[in-house]
């Protein structure tokens, strides 16, 4: 798997991951766990390393920390999770949590939720980091109406990652986010690649475009993360799933060329 350099450090990461929401918020005695396994391996095999999680998520933190640990060989997994909620006292409350579910000592990165009372979980972060307990810090959002105090939080603040919503029918990042995140050397993680769902839908009784090939893309949930990745300011995208052959079909697009200018044009054309 192609991997790219995280700005701040130069560290490279992977570009397709893997987000728990919904997929690993499931109960050990039911079928739907007993599948996950295959899905963090089939992401090991591929080259893959991040899994995002949150404590918003139900049980996704417990039960990647329960799979990881048993995972062998050793788990090779970029860690990151998010604080969601408020005042300084919570949100460490609600951090350790997170070491204790995910059954670790470091967590690779951690995301101030939705901007959550950011300017008080702020200063615990940058300790932690420099404490090494954290290795890179972050924001997160997911909806456009929230695109202006993004823009504002990074502008104001050094940080080492966005999270923001992505897809190939919902580009509104690209106006302006994506480029200040180029300026500012912020790493950007896509969440929502598939645009909530529904594009997949609209698109999978169409035929892939006589090019796919030559881009190595089999599939329309392929074609739909490369068309991000082929932007220059993503560093990674991270479709939720908790079946192991949409992961390991996810995983593909982070093999073969990018797609060109003239390329992505034509996928914005079929999507209308």
């Amino acid at each position: 798997m192609q991997t790219r350099a995280i700005p701040s450090s130069s560290e490279p990461l992977p570009i397709v991951g893997l987000g728990t929401y919904r997929g690993f918020d499931v109960e050990p005695s039911s079928p739907a766990y007993k599948q996950l396994p295959a899905v963090l391996r089939a992401l090991f095999e591929k080259g893959g390393t991040v899994i995002d999680s949150s404590p918003m998520y139900g049980r996704a933190e417990e039960t990647t920390g329960e799979l990881l640990s048993i995972h062998e060989p050793r788990s090779p997994a970029f860690l990151a999770t998010k604080v969601w909620t408020r005042g300084r006292e919570e949100g460490i409350a609600q951090m350790e949590q997170s070491f204790k579910l995910l059954q670790t000592d470091r967590i690779d990165l951690m995301q101030i939720h939705n901007l959550l009372d950011w300017q008080i979980h702020l200063p615990t972060l940058r300790k932690w980091k420099e404490e090494g307990r954290i290795r890179y810090i972050g924001i997160t959002h997911y909806t456009a109406s929230a695109y202006e105090e993004v823009e504002a939080v990074l502008k104001a603040e050094p940080l080492d990652f966005l999270q923001i919503n992505y897809a190939l029918d919902d580009r509104g990042v690209e106006k302006r986010i994506l480029p200040l995140c180029r300026e500012r050397g912020v790493a950007v993680i896509c969440n929502r690649p598939f645009g909530g769902g529904n594009l997949l839908t609209r698109l999978k009784d169409k035929p892939l475009p006589r090019w796919a090939a030559d881009v190595r893309v089999n599939s329309w949930a392929q074609m739909a993360l490369k068309f991000l990745l082929s932007h220059s300011a993503v560093t990674c995208v991270i479709p939720g799933t908790g079946n192991p052959r949409y992961m390991a079909d996810n995983a593909g697009a982070g093999f073969g060329p990018m797609l060109t200018g003239a390329q992505r044009e034509q996928l914005i054309d079929i999507v209308g």
